[in-house]
């Protein structure tokens, strides 16, 4: 039996993943986390064979939580939910130590697969995301300039790009006003842009925000 996490601060999200998994003879869902510290939490429980994280929560984002299980459990199989198949988010999944990426819109039996596939041990990633980051392996002089932020400034920049103000997501982050004008500065060097409607911008651009 295949015991599964699902992190999702969506509630209608993880109720539509858990009638998906309750219809598996071969799995069983045991615990569900609205955010990321939840889910680092109850993840670190030997009673989970395989965490599912959504890769946009408030506070500890599913990357932040990510990190933090493999700090307690490194070989937990772990698979990033996504609300958009982009190559730089499954890249960054990937690269924080994730064992599978998938899309919120593909079909039930395709999560259900992910799940079976790193449960196994193997990796999984759709066909869709496999040939974006085919392309991206192929044509690395095609990367973008915000594929070198880091995680933090990742997600700062699709907070600030989805209308955040500095104090909410000061807020959200439990980090302080200073610290996050600190990381929007990165941001903006590292992308070379001037302000806030810029970042915005540059987001929508790329597909970076839901």
């Amino acid at each position: 039996m295949i015991r599964v996490l699902i992190a999702d601060d969506h509630s209608l999200i993880r109720e539509g993943l858990a009638k998906v998994l309750a219809r598996q003879s071969d799995i069983r869902l045991v615990a569900e986390a609205s955010n990321g510290t939840e889910a680092a939490r109850k993840a670190g429980s030997d009673d989970v064979d395989v965490a599912i994280l959504d890769f946009n929560m408030p506070g500890r984002s599913g990357l932040d939580a990510l990190s933090h299980i493999r700090a307690l459990r490194p070989k937990l199989p772990v698979i990033i939910l996504s609300m958009m198949p982009e190559r730089d988010l499954a890249l960054r999944a990937f690269r924080g130590g994730a064992d599978g990426f998938v899309s919120k819109d593909s079909a039930a039996e395709e999560i259900v697969e992910a799940v079976r596939t790193v449960a196994s041990g193997a990796k999984y990633v759709s066909a869709a995301v496999a040939e974006l980051l085919a392309v991206g392996i192929a044509a690395p002089e095609s990367q973008q300039p915000h594929e070198a932020l880091s995680n933090r400034e990742f997600q700062i920049m699709r907070m600030i790009a989805s209308g955040h103000g500095t104090r909410q997501i000061a807020d959200e982050l439990s980090l302080s006003v200073n610290t996050i004008a600190t990381y929007r500065r990165r941001v903006l060097e590292k992308l070379g842009l001037k302000n806030d409607a810029d970042i915005i911008r540059h987001a929508i651009q790329y597909r970076l925000i839901d």
